[in-house]
């Protein structure tokens, strides 16, 4: 336990950096912007210390920024509408607004306990109409521009509670709310073009060099960018019927030995309507649609499919090939048709192999190959014209042959598809699309929004939206011709929320104008943001695509929204991401009675490097507790004595390590290495200790130039505490916003430390090094180390794991 009172400090110093305002900023003040955000949350009412990771990081950087003399603006709000809220409504009646303003209320009061500051002045909530009549502005804006359509798609679908499902509601093939077998099913649905920007999203990923490289790898590969061809091919018993595929590898089109159809092909019912697979299709397909597009892709498993009753000619030899429908091929992906190349390709080569179709090969495999479908490189074999050249000469000269022919054309294709926006859901924004007999789809004027959520009595989906049972939501006048029209009754995807949110914070109470270009600009792009990876791909990724169409609509300067990316690492327990499904959660409330916000915030911070996951041990903020009741204690005159002397070397030497802390703690904080900040001051404080503990004493003149010192840089990080004695020391100026100290380097300058090179854990060689080594540095010299190359003898390393100055441990 501390030796003073937690809760009345920590009470007084969030009442007054409220008073104070030492969060609320404006534009243009003379001083460099810094936009510093962190992913906002959905509003569950309940924080464990999983959430806390993220929230400490973004407080430290605030105050760290603003102590280093920037216009640091820190918003807040939630990303308030979607599932969650809907499915307690379902459950209990509570309508969805009362259950998420209740838990907005929660986690304001959770993140004040905390000691977070924030500038809630532009607090936003997606479920407010404030909020979301600017949601549907900027949907009419990308109708207008032709980026927002609807057409029939297939879905996943719930038969037992009626609705769609996204992708990440699907579990295993079941629903999650009641698990239900989930089936797939066409549906007319609302889109956003995502794919007219998938050239830019990827190009523009070389600009973003303060992501984490992983997560730029994710997008990339997610976007998909391929080359290759496409062409036609004609049905031999059906000569007005042809099938578009699209491949990478036309070089191995001679190897072609039958087509495969997705599934949900519309191809596949014209086929074979009337004829004896018509039955034995139909209920093949209805089979397929119960299983998830992850599961059908999963390599080993047994690939089912079944022959359609009719031939496609393969155009580069005319010969017959038979066609098939086929579980590992999806409609999204291409044409939804490919040319199954069974010696090339193993999945084909499965197929080919279980039912009994010819396996030519195209590509000379190596001599020693004894494999089945050769994939990689090599000369061309059984190709007529294309025989003896490498692949890209290959690949090139057969899409030649494909132009001049005019079967085929060069085509670059993604594997993006369409960002599918539609919900059929309550708790949602709702579209502002108005359908007109005469008019077709017409968008809601300006004037006339926001499109207020009704009151339902049933929240629950039947087939559609719920929105669709209030006759008068639904039933309206065309905007264009005043002819009777019905509303849309679907609701966005609540990533549409979480794409342009950030904009909102620049101009939050604005009422003309989702925000002013003038604002937007001053702040934007976003300096820090702070988040989970696994939001890697699609929040950013859409976040990014609407950045861009607003910088082309004129709205924006800036084509990227988040300049620099933190993804941080989750708190790990009982072998599992904390979180509540696991039923591992920690919940700060017992800790911040017994230690205080401080102490908790502390530990978050040392547990582990940012980047990493890091395991709970219930005991870790006792060591935390510890370490800031010795700074009290020191700040208090509780330990060692303090008298007016003469200066001695030993306190010329304290001044060195609080510089060196100082040094060592800023530079850590610009990378992220939280864990070894904590660190340095913990060394730092026991040096400071053991020094007023001494036989003279600390010299108080020494004590009131640098026990300063130690506190503004603490402050960040142990906010309560800090300001608590900053002040006791006599300060009239508020911490929080007191320049950050300067360190000497003439003090801080250490000739050489011993770093500590291990092999396995174990203790090889000990050498010296400068005090400033980089970990780049660390690692090349504990790997020039002749005892570690006699250990190594040749072999390349597992990994390195350097902690720069003190030690480097080599895996092998």
């Amino acid at each position: 336990m501390a030796s003073y009172d937690i809760a009345a400090i920590e009470v007084k110093w969030q009442d007054r950096w409220e008073a104070a305002a030492v969060s609320r900023v404006t534009e243009g003040s003379g001083k460099p912007k810094f936009y510093n955000l962190q992913m906002y949350p959905y509003p569950s009412g309940e924080l464990h210390m999983g959430h806390l990771r993220n929230y400490t990081y973004t407080d430290l950087l605030s105050r760290y920024k603003t102590m280093r003399g920037y216009n640091v603006l820190t918003p807040m709000g939630w990303d308030s509408f979607g599932l969650p809220a809907e499915n307690a409504a379902i459950k209990t009646g509570v309508h969805p607004r009362d259950f998420t303003e209740s838990r907005i209320v929660k986690m304001k009061e959770q993140l004040r306990r905390l000691g977070n500051v924030y500038d809630w002045d532009r607090e936003v909530a997606c479920h407010r109409p404030d909020y979301y009549r600017w949601t549907q502005w900027l949907f009419t804006r990308f109708f207008n521009e032709g980026l927002a359509y609807k057409k029939d798609a297939p879905v996943n679908w719930c038969p037992q509670d009626q609705t769609v499902l996204a992708n990440e509601q699907v579990i295993n093939g079941e629903c999650e709310r009641c698990g239900c077998e989930v089936v797939k099913r066409n549906l007319s649905q609302w889109f956003f073009k995502i794919t007219d920007y998938a050239q830019r999203l990827l190009d523009d990923l070389d600009m973003l060099d303060k992501w984490p490289d992983r997560v730029r790898t994710m997008q990339r590969n997610w976007i998909g960018r391929s080359e290759g061809a496409q062409f036609s091919m004609d049905i031999v018993e059906r000569p007005e019927v042809s099938i578009e595929v699209y491949t990478t590898r036309p070089d191995t089109t001679f190897g072609m030995t039958f087509v495969v159809l997705a599934p949900e092909h519309p191809l596949v019912a014209e086929l074979t309507v009337g004829t004896e697979y018509e039955g034995p299709v139909a209920a093949f397909v209805a089979e397929v649609s119960k299983v998830s597009e992850v599961d059908r892709l999963a390599g080993g498993n047994d690939k089912q499919g079944m022959f359609l009753g009719v031939h496609a000619t393969n155009p580069v030899n005319g010969t017959r090939m038979p066609v098939y429908i086929a579980d590992y091929v999806l409609m999204g992906y291409g044409t939804g048709a490919i040319m199954a190349v069974p010696g090339q390709d193993q999945r084909d080569w499965d197929f080919a192999t279980k039912y009994g179709i010819d396996i030519i090969r195209t590509v000379e495999p190596p001599a020693d190959f004894d494999g089945e479908a050769y994939t990689g490189d090599g000369i061309a074999i059984n190709s007529d014209f294309l025989n003896g050249m490498e692949m890209a000469e290959a690949k090139a000269t057969i899409i030649d042959w494909f132009e001049t022919q005019g079967k085929g054309a060069r085509t670059v294709q993604f594997r993006l598809r369409d960002w599918l926006i539609s919900r059929q859901r309550y708790w949602g924004c709702p579209i502002p699309i108005v359908h007109c007999g005469s008019c077709g789809a017409v968008a809601v004027p300006d004037d006339q929004l926001p499109v207020l959520l009704p009151e339902v009595d049933n929240y629950k989906p039947e087939g559609r939206s719920p929105l669709a049972a209030v006759d008068s939501f639904v039933n309206t006048t065309c905007p264009s011709c005043g002819g009777a029209a019905t509303r849309e009754t679907d609701t966005m995807d609540t990533f549409v929320d979480s794409s342009w949110y950030f904009l909102r914070y620049t101009d939050a109470r604005n009422e003309n104008e989702a925000f002013s270009r003038v604002n937007a600009d001053y702040w934007m792009g976003i300096d820090q943001y702070i988040g989970g990876v696994e939001h890697a791909i699609l929040h950013l990724l859409y976040a990014r695509f609407f950045t861009k169409v607003l910088h082309d609509m004129g709205h924006v300067s800036v084509e990227e929204p988040f300049d620099a990316l933190f993804t941080q690492g989750m708190i790990v327990k009982d072998g599992a991401k904390m979180s509540k499904s696991k039923g591992n959660v920690v919940s700060p409330d017992p800790y911040y009675e017994r230690y205080g916000a401080d102490a908790i915030r502390l530990y978050e911070l040392f547990i582990g490097p940012a980047t990493d996951d890091a395991v709970w041990n219930d005991n870790g903020v006792e060591g935390t507790s510890r370490f800031l009741d010795r700074i009290w204690r020191m700040g208090t005159g509780d330990i060692g004595t303090l008298t007016e002397r003469a200066a001695t070397d030993a306190d010329a030497e304290i001044v060195k390590v609080v510089h060196r802390a100082v040094k060592k703690v800023t530079n850590d904080i610009d990378r992220f290495a939280f864990n070894t900040a904590v660190a340095a001051l913990m060394e730092c404080s026991n040096a400071l200790a053991s020094w007023m503990r001494s036989d003279e004493g600390g010299n108080q003149a020494t004590f009131d130039e640098v026990f300063p010192m130690v506190l503004l840089v603490l402050a960040p990080m142990a906010p309560h505490m800090t300001h608590e004695l900053w002040e006791r020391l006599g300060n009239q100026t508020l911490l929080a916003t007191h320049q950050w100290p300067e360190w000497d380097e003439a003090l801080v300058a250490v000739a050489s430390v011993t770093l500590v090179i291990q092999v396995n854990g174990k203790v090889r060689d000990r050498i010296e090094v400068p005090i400033e080594i980089s970990e780049a540095e660390a690692t090349e010299a504990a790997l020039a180390s002749p005892r570690v190359q006699a250990i190594l003898d040749g072999a390349q390393p597992r990994k390195v794991i350097a902690r720069p100055p003190k030690i480097v441990n080599v895996v092998i």
